[in-house]
């Protein structure tokens, strides 16, 4: 079986490196079978618990605050009476390094959305327009719990088939790439290019 981290794929490079590279790409690619099988299993209590058992927010979460101070109260008070380590502020702390990583991608998001809302590429501001409206249009018919963990179900095992059937499914992505090419050809040559721009206006250098 070839290894998938040579070859390049759909996306011209390894997948893993695609997905980032790194503990996330490691757990969408299930490198780590029982760790990822641990978050699916939790995401799934959790739809559970929501939708089948129709378990209310706000009661969910105060049960866990419930059962985690509970869990500190019995570790704090035997640690002295069995051979544990008291529990320890840090433990419980987002690292500074996790915060910058949310900082990071929060404002690579906003770049992105204001590259595309400004239309420097109107192909991509009409197909992401669009894209929009398809999610809009599918969320109607389910539940904002369902529509996530369907994404979640979605994340966690798209890339791992796609890995799988790598060959099929870029045989299959380069036949829909060409058609898509000619469809937006046609577009650009009978409408986009027919939209009025305003002039550019140079910078003037001091």
């Amino acid at each position: 079986m070839p290894n998938r981290y040579v070859g390049s794929g759909l996306f011209g490079r390894p997948l893993h490196s695609v997905l980032g590279g790194g503990k996330i790409a490691d757990i969408l690619l299930w490198k780590d079978k029982k760790f990822t099988a641990a978050i699916v299993s939790g995401f799934s209590m959790i739809w559970f618990l929501f939708e089948v058992v129709e378990y209310n927010l706000v009661t969910l979460l105060c049960h866990i605050l419930i059962a985690l101070m509970l869990i500190l109260f019995v570790w704090h008070n035997a640690a002295g009476l069995i051979t544990w380590r008291l529990p320890d502020i840090y433990d419980f702390e987002i690292s500074d390094s996790t915060t910058r990583f949310i900082h990071h991608k929060l404002n690579l998001f906003l770049r992105i959305f204001f590259d595309i809302s400004t239309g420097k590429d109107l192909r991509f501001f009409f197909v992401t327009i669009a894209g929009l409206w398809i999610i809009s249009t599918i969320g109607t018919f389910f539940s904002t719990v369902n529509l996530l963990y369907t994404t979640f179900v979605c994340l966690v095992t798209l890339p791992i088939m796609y890995e799988r059937y790598e060959e099929e499914v870029d045989y299959l992505a380069s036949k829909g790439s060409q058609d898509v090419k000619r469809l937006f050809s046609k577009l650009d040559s009978t409408v986009l290019n027919r939209i009025p721009r305003g002039p550019v206006k140079e910078k003037k250098h001091k």
